[in-house]
């Protein structure tokens, strides 16, 4: 409801190469001479249809299109009269069927250029370029991807025989008469089925197998005998973790095969079906991975080594040592952890160490930085996806919970000598499921804490270097000239950093890009701040006095742009929201970021995009509380991102959902936003600054900007109905509803509650999502906040349908329309009305259904809403179906998902997929029903364990109707676990198909 392949054909020869002597295209039509014009091409793939440049000519009568294509399927060979007129008419050519074929070549040869057909030998023949004809094209592709494939180059192969594919326009030789046509009509469509055979056979090596399920469902509808495709339908379905589906085909087809042949599957089938049972592990792997270690892609993500290491030889010679162990055969698993203070050295230390090792590793290394020193450290799920998807894992076998990719992690590095890489670690946790746990791997971890608790770890503490080591690095970096003739300078800039490495190589680097410098002029420098050699001294402070060193260069504005830009959560911050931060036009503020990622204190993430280290990210916010007097320019800054923010959120929301006055309940922002020229830029913007854009609203709501942060999250709500940052804004309304309790604002607080009613709808949790939507009714009546009020009524209309409550349903949509109406919001009242003609249908009356969602249609296109539009499509399709107008149904729910797609609503378009189905299966046409609910399934944020019980209860369906009835047992048993589960009401409805007899249709 509406809220606000294969093998070239057998038969086929090459094309034929044309003579290439040259004439004039204007000369005489001299047999064989003469080279066509490129720009002439002609289609056989479909119509029978031919051009010159961008003109379309004329192909003439349904016989002159049989002759024309009769030439072009002879590949420049001649054609004898009698063999065209037996092609044209058969056994019962017309009396004048010679006449008839002369006039049929002389009106050709008028559209044709000079030269393109010949007369000879007492018939004729088409002078042609290889690539003038797609379908000579479509056979070049596709014996380049078989090439391709027999190398190993799977990738390539596919793209090619997806071109090769593409060429298709339609059935081939449509409408052109004769038996000649009839043949190779079906020799072209059995020679297209193996080209689609093939490319789903690399899919299925590629591991791909999630998508290729839908399209073999479609095509086994399709194409019922063809035991191949039910072979690729299994396997793919195995590699799905549809174990059950994968045994139901082969039971489907065996039955099928019986009744219709009175044969058995072919020994391929019954040997998959074996496999199958028991549960071979090397069936469920692609190819690649199975592929022999000579071909195996080894991952080598270590970062570079300074060429300019210095010392360390102790750690150098232990830590080389340790590691050299895991390959001795029979030895366990290597794990070494370094700890020391921030700039001591640990990761170039670690980095050193690896590369000296990599011989001992020959299956790969792999490196991940895990941020533990920021708030914000990576996840063992997202570090582990990252290690899976180097080591040859395709996203489609990645599982979702940490045991699991832990567990897979471990199974793909058993048997092979991987060093890995572990950077800036939080903790012993974060650090536990990244180990690989097997012989002849190793692991080297970095972080600022002993990892005492890490078991079997050999620990290593890292402390700054010798004055000797110190000085040889300055020199390396400076060059020893200058170093030699100002020793003693050279021993004070040292010393002054503490002899911390970081510090050291950001001074020399400075000193080194600047030629008028002298290092005492440096040493100098590091000598007139105060405090500076103390802050250096001592722990944690070394590492801001490092810093510092680069600080305290800075011009006035430098100093305030890196102090203010640190206070912003977020993984990094754009150009624009950086802009609104400091206060400043964005070329000046350009100009000084660039100057601060000149000075290393910034890093240029991409371009238009910036962010800190985490411990500059640290410093610079200690800089901020101690440098921001008064304190005030802090809070002015974060309320300008927060303005920045909203302001530019309620643009989108405005460009996206004209007429809505969402906006005009907003808070009041101060600072403006950016200004969109069209709707995919608003929406590029969103998504791009999804992840800062909640960051935002996460710790403005912990401040005093609360209400901001909240209507912020209600500017944004396309986030959590995207499908791809649903839990990011979950988590950001959760916080905003938290503090909103503690504040006593009611008013925010009820704001808060409509946000988290639609994380639960999204979710599919309709109880919670009730609970919420009643609370911030109550909530915004108590202090006269109308919006919220119809927001929640249209989301408990929708509740209570869901729930089967339909009278209560109506009316609170009825309310919601009434109250949508008194607040001047048309798009709210077209929401009410396309959610009141769901209700209409589920108490009997279709007819007032139709009209509601037709009333919905009109509103949101009268004020150009083209998302919500999408929406009252798809209640209208619904409402068609139910009124069993299948065809106008399929048409709405199109142009419905169109819609959803163009706005990267990745939920809308799983549901309009299964709704898309049920039109389909309704209309008798099971193999499209099939086809959708795959599809459905496949997106795989369909709206919860709920809606996903039902496309598979709609899938079985379709399924039994298309003979396949084990595998749709298969898909019920499913739905029907999934339905208990949650209580849901259509449970009977899963029972009842289960328990009637096994079909054999």
């Amino acid at each position: 409801m509406d809220r606000d392949s294969g093998p070239r054909v057998p038969e086929q020869r090459a094309p034929a190469t044309p003579n290439t002597m040259t004439t004039s295209t204007t000369s005489g039509a001299t047999a064989g001479a003469a080279t066509p014009p490129a720009e002439l091409r002609f289609a056989v793939l479909g119509p029978v249809r031919a051009w010159r440049g961008g003109e379309t000519l004329s192909s003439g009568s349904p016989q002159q299109r049989a002759l024309l294509a009769a030439l072009l399927l002879r590949e420049g060979r001649t054609a004898t009269a009698a063999e065209l007129i037996d092609g044209i008419w058969g056994e019962t050519p017309p009396p004048q069927a010679l006449a008839a074929v002369r006039t049929y070549a002389s009106r050709l040869r008028k559209i044709l250029p000079p030269g393109v057909l010949v007369s000879e030998s007492g018939g004729y023949a088409l002078r042609t370029r290889p690539d003038a004809l797609d379908l000579g094209m479509a056979q070049e592709l596709a014996a380049a991807a078989e090439k391709e494939q027999t190398a190993g180059n799977r990738h390539q192969a596919r793209v090619l025989i997806n071109k090769a594919l593409g060429l298709w326009d339609g059935e081939p030789l449509a409408s052109v008469p004769g038996p000649y046509a009839e043949n190779e009509r079906a020799r072209l469509v059995e020679w297209r089925l193996q080209l689609v055979e093939g490319r789903l056979d690399i899919d299925l090596e590629l591991g791909r197998h999630a998508e290729a399920v839908s399209e073999l469902t479609a095509l086994t509808a399709a194409h019922p005998l063809r035991e191949r495709l039910r072979e690729l339908l299994m396997l793919a379905l195995y590699r799905s973790g549809r174990q059950a589906e994968a045994l139901a085909v082969y039971a489907d087809t065996r039955r099928l095969l019986a009744d219709e042949l009175g044969v058995d599957p072919r020994p391929e089938l019954a040997r998959l079906q074996q496999r199958i049972l028991q549960a071979d592990a090397e069936l469920a792997r692609p190819t690649e991975e199975t592929a022999p270690v000579a071909t195996f892609t080894r991952p080598a993500q270590l970062p570079a080594t300074v060429p300019d290491f210095t010392g360390r030889d102790l750690f150098v010679r232990e830590l080389g040592n340790r590691l050299t162990s895991a390959s001795a055969e029979g030895s366990v698993m290597a794990v070494s952890a370094l700890a020391g203070i921030g700039g001591v050295g640990k990761t170039t230390l670690a980095v050193h160490v690896a590369h000296a090792a990599r011989p001992r590793f020959p299956d790969g290394q792999l490196y991940m930085d895990l941020q533990g020193a920021g708030a914000r450290f990576a996840e063992p799920e997202a570090v582990l996806g990252s290690f899976l998807r180097a080591l040859g894992t395709p996203d489609s076998a990645i599982p979702d919970s940490l045991d699991d990719r832990s567990a897979l992690y471990r199974s793909t590095l058993d048997g092979r000598r991987v060093l890995i890489l572990l950077d800036n670690a939080r903790d012993a946790a974060q650090v536990r499921p990244l180990l690989p746990g097997t012989e002849g791997c190793a692991a080297l971890v970095t972080s600022r804490v002993r990892m005492v608790d890490l078991e079997g770890a050999h620990l290593v503490d890292l402390d700054v270097m010798s004055p000797e080591e110190a000085l040889q690095l300055f020199t390396r970096i400076v060059g020893q000239e200058r170093v030699t003739s100002e020793r003693k300078a050279a021993l004070d800039v040292v010393a002054a950093c503490g002899f911390l490495p970081l510090a050291i190589r950001i001074a020399a680097s400075r000193l080194a890009s600047r030629r008028t410098w002298t290092v005492s002029v440096l040493a100098a420098k590091l000598a007139d701040e105060r405090r500076r050699l103390d802050e250096l001294q001592a722990g944690d402070l070394a590492v801001k006095a490092t810093f510092e060193l680069g600080y305290g260069q800075l011009e006035p504005a430098q100093a305030r742009a890196f102090r203010l830009l640190g206070l912003a959560d977020g993984p990094d911050i754009s150009l624009t929201a950086a802009a609104a931060v400091l206060d400043l036009p964005p070329h000046d503020t350009e100009d000084l970021l660039e100057s601060l990622v000149d000075t290393s204190l910034l890093e240029s993430a991409a371009p238009g995009r910036y962010r800190y280290h985490d411990l500059v990210r640290l410093y610079a916010r200690a800089c901020a509380d101690r440098d921001e007097q008064p304190r005030t320019g802090i809070d002015a800054a974060l309320f300008r991102l927060l303005d920045f923010y909203l302001a530019t959120a309620a643009r989108v929301y405005t460009i996206e959902r004209p007429g809505d006055r969402l906006k005009d309940h907003l808070e009041p922002t101060e600072y403006g936003g950016l200004v969109f020229t069209d709707r995919n830029e608003a929406q590029d913007w969103l998504y791009a600054e999804a992840d800062c854009l909640l960051a935002c609203a996460r710790q403005a709501a912990g401040g005093s900007r609360l209400r901001g942060a909240v209507d912020l999250l209600w500017a944004a709500q396309g986030l959590a109905e995207s499908g791809a940052n649903a839990k990011s804004y979950e988590t950001a309304a959760r916080s905003a509803l938290a503090a909103a309790r503690s504040a006593g604002d009611a008013r925010t607080e009820g704001r808060a509650r409509t946000s988290m009613t639609n994380v639960h709808l999204v979710a599919g949790r309709y109880e919670d999502a009730d609970d919420e939507a009643r609370q911030a009714a109550a909530l915004a009546e108590s202090v006269q906040d109308p919006a919220p009020v119809y927001w929640s009524d249209n989301d408990r209309g929708i509740i209570a349908f869901n729930q089967g409550r339909f009278r209560d349903a109506e009316a609170h949509l009825l309310r919601a329309m009434e109250g949508s109406r008194a607040d001047g919001n048309r798009p709210g009242e077209a929401s009410a009305l396309c959610n009141l003609s769901r209700i209409q249908h589920s108490l009997g009356r279709t007819s007032q259904a139709v009209t509601l969602a037709e009333q919905g249609v009109e509103v949101y296109d009268s004020i150009g809403h083209t998302l919500r539009l999408s929406n009252a499509r798809f209640a209208l399709g619904i409402a068609l179906t139910n009124a069993g107008r299948h065809t106008e149904a399929l048409e709405q729910l199109g142009e419905a998902l169109e819609g959803f797609e163009a706005n990267r609503q990745r939920l809308w378009e799983g549901t309009t997929h299964f709704r898309i189905s049920q039109a389909h299966f309704a209309a008798h046409r099971a193999g499209a029903a099939a086809q959708h609910a795959e599809q459905a399934l496949a997106i795989g944020c369909i709206g919860g364990d709920r809606t996903r019980a039902n496309v598979l209860i709609t899938l079985g369906k379709a399924l039994e109707s298309l003979g396949q009835a084990d595998r749709a047992r298969v898909c019920w048993r499913e739905a029907l676990a999934l339905h208990e589960g949650s209580g849901a009401p259509e449970a009977e409805e899963a029972r009842e198909l289960l328990a009637a007899p096994l079909s054999a249709a």
